[in-house]
């Protein structure tokens, strides 16, 4: 699938250069971006099930539980490290308010500032260990952007078990405050990240900068040909720069690359991971296990999709992408029908499972989370990065994340 729209330039065909310790670090430090979105995504579900919380923000819905026990261009003007920057600063934001709230405004304004953190990360993030990664090792560099996502959610179900245990009525803010801990590593860290060779060549036209990136990053001297692709790409962006790059993806020579870049993100959302990653405590809780059962459930689920995700790095690049978009959405499909089975037969509208029942779904559940992991959780970050040619993957990125 990908590999029929991938633009790649001779050079990257030949495969020059090597993995540096200092490209390592950048891409690690870039990632970060994806940690704050897996914080925030695992935090969610963790603290809204924590019964201090409702009853602080949402008494109403507090009082039935107790009572009833079943129930985007940015990266064309600024470049992708100012980006970085700007995504984690947001962030912080979002986590002071929230962490403080005393009514639901400032946990909305919170959630918004939060938000706008993680779209400038999520647009930047993936962009830049493209472009900064070896070609040969360019599937499993970028994939680091979902393991991270997995660290992040595994780290806040960790803490969310943590917390809940904490005696008084604030173990919630200290589960949200803590998503200042990799935003704050993401802030400064991205403060020292260099910014990438297509960036330089295409915001500032520093070509000379840009090679002595080149070489820093490929670990060789001669990066000439390399050069002389990315000049070419940008010269072709020079060329078409009184248009709108929103335009320029609409013509039809870049269709193919327009319909993906909607076509992964919406699939990868309609999977229905959304409802595992925000509100597989709640789910557990449903099904009838306790408070602190769901949690610890949400972190078994933690551990298989950073586990799975870890194993796509290893093999994206050998057997390729079309192989694990298929073999994932199958297993997803499977388990997810049994899991549907088991619900509409045994919990139906009201009441809930037996034990048995609540851990064979708690164990179709993480064979989904896993086949997510390695399938259309990575790729639905790497595959759009990777078709833009440089005039519109910006905008193409955009598109993708919104």
């Amino acid at each position: 699938m990908a590999g029929a729209l991938a633009i790649t330039s001779q050079s990257e065909q030949k495969n020059n250069g090597r993995v540096t310790l200092y490209v390592v670090l950048s891409c690690m430090m870039a990632a970060m971006g994806g940690v704050i979105f897996g914080y925030d995504i695992g935090i969610t579900g963790g603290v809204t099930s924590m019964e201090p919380f409702l009853n602080k923000f949402f008494h109403n819905i507090y009082l039935k539980m107790k009572s009833d026990d079943k129930v985007s261009n940015y990266c064309i003007v600024f470049g992708r490290k100012p980006s970085i920057v700007a995504g984690g600063a947001a962030f912080l934001a979002g986590t002071a308010l929230g962490a403080a709230a005393f009514n639901v405004y400032m946990l909305i304004v919170g959630r918004l500032l939060l938000g706008v953190g993680v779209g400038f990360a999520n647009q930047a993030v993936p962009l830049y260990l493209s472009e900064m990664a070896l070609p040969r090792f360019r599937g499993a560099t970028n994939n680091g952007f979902q393991l991270s996502i997995g660290i992040g959610a595994l780290s806040a179900n960790l803490i969310n078990y943590g917390t809940e245990k904490i005696k008084g009525s604030y173990g919630w803010r200290i589960s949200l405050a803590m998503a200042a801990v990799p935003a704050s590593f993401l802030t400064l860290g991205a403060l020292f990240l260099p910014e990438t060779p297509n960036s330089l060549i295409q915001t500032n036209q520093d070509h000379q900068k840009a090679k002595l990136i080149l070489q820093r990053i490929r670990g060789i001297e001669d990066v000439q040909e390399e050069l002389d692709d990315l000049t070419k790409a940008s010269s072709s962006t020079s060329k078409t720069s009184s248009q709108k790059s929103y335009k320029i993806i609409l013509k039809r020579r870049y269709r193919p690359q327009l319909v993906m870049a909607i076509a992964i993100p919406f699939f990868q959302q309609v999977t229905g991971i959304n409802v595992i990653a925000f509100y597989a405590p709640l789910l557990f809780r449903t099904l009838g296990l306790g408070e602190s059962a769901s949690l610890l459930s949400s972190v078994m689920t933690g551990i298989v999709g950073t586990g799975s995700t870890f194993i796509s790095m290893l093999i994206v690049d050998k057997l390729g992408r079309r192989t694990l978009f298929i073999v994932g959405g199958i297993q997803m499909l499977a388990s997810q029908c049994i899991v549907g089975g088991i619900m509409a037969v045994h919990l139906k509208d009201h009441g809930g499972l037996s034990k048995g029942y609540a851990y064979m779904v708690l164990v179709m559940i993480c064979i989904y989370v896993a086949g997510f992991g390695w399938s259309w959780g990575p790729l639905g970050w790497l595959v759009p990065s990777e078709i833009f040619p440089l005039e519109i993957r910006s905008a193409g990125q955009s598109i993708t994340v919104a």
